[in-house]
């Protein structure tokens, strides 16, 4: 009988799930594809507040993202749910601000989920920038650190 792998789930989070985290799926999910994990690693983002609930990633998110060969077409931001908490094996935030409500919004019991995404980077920084209110540069910044830490998370998973 061959052996039956069981899935593992990440879901990226920032607060409204249309900059950040969901350029963090996308991204996370070009490498697991890339890796050929697709059918071992299940990757979804949400939001910690409801701002956005439906719309597609930022236009600059896309952009930016699109012009590395990276699709966020398929994309919609929703808010986290209570289900998410006990669904997903991580539950990576993008900053500390999202941390702390993911906790406060959930049972102890999950806190060890969520972690920052900057963890599994070699980037030297705690939190991924907010770039909404900025430039192109801030969603190239923010890139360049999603693609660093995917890395280091793929690596972390593919030891499991």
């Amino acid at each position: 009988m061959a052996e039956t792998k069981e899935k593992t789930s990440v879901l990226f989070v920032c607060m409204g799930n249309i900059c950040r985290s969901p350029t963090a799926e996308g991204v996370f999910r070009h490498h697991v594809t890339q890796a050929g994990l697709s059918e071992t690693i299940v990757v979804d983002s949400a939001g910690t507040h409801a701002y956005h609930v439906g719309s597609p990633p930022d236009r600059r998110a896309h952009a930016a993202a699109e012009r590395r060969g990276i699709s966020l077409l398929d994309i919609r931001a929703r808010r986290v749910s209570d289900q998410d908490f006990e669904r997903f094996d991580y539950i990576i935030a993008m900053d500390e601000d999202n941390v702390a409500h993911l906790k406060d919004e959930s049972p102890t019991e999950y806190h060890s989920k969520v972690r920052l995404f900057l963890e599994f980077s070699s980037s030297g920084q705690r939190e991924v920038p907010d770039p909404y209110y900025g430039g192109a540069a801030g969603f190239e910044r923010v890139l360049d650190l999603v693609e660093d830490a995917s890395r280091g998370l793929l690596e972390t998973l593919s030891k499991k």
